[in-house]
């Protein structure tokens, strides 16, 4: 079995790989989530955003170096954005639990929301597949 040119070993420790990250990204996300949401002490979550922080940027990485037009697709556009409300923690640091709550709608959008959604080109102003996509 050969999935876009590469051998199926391959193939499999990509997916693997990338779904193991996720799912540590997942961890990160909800032990922060419970941390804001909550109100519990920042020390008791701390390690849990280092974890969402770490496992997001690299999942970021991974998308953009298989495809620089994520960057311009709806997926990657909403994914800076949620980068850009993450940065308002400080100044906002009041709104937090609004903050993340809107984070979290946008995530679901990006991950659940239907390919031409995602897949949609902020420049081209269509729906624009990407190559080489490893699901995970």
């Amino acid at each position: 079995m050969q999935k876009q040119g590469i051998s199926e070993k391959r193939f499999w420790v990509q997916r693997l790989s990338k779904t193991c990250l996720r799912a540590l990204h997942i961890l990160g996300i909800v032990g922060v989530g419970g941390g804001i949401l909550l109100s519990v002490d920042k020390t008791q979550w701390l390690n849990y955003w280092y974890l969402a922080m770490t496992t997001g940027s690299i999942l970021m990485l991974w998308e953009v170096v298989r495809d620089w037009r994520w960057l311009i697709q709806l997926k990657g556009v909403l994914t800076l954005v949620k980068i850009g409300l993450l940065g308002l923690f400080v100044p906002l640091a009041n709104f937090k639990p609004e903050l993340l709550i809107v984070i979290l709608f946008l995530s679901v959008i990006v991950s659940h929301g239907p390919a031409g959604l995602r897949h949609y080109s902020i420049v081209h102003r269509r729906q624009i597949d990407s190559k080489k996509e490893i699901k995970g």
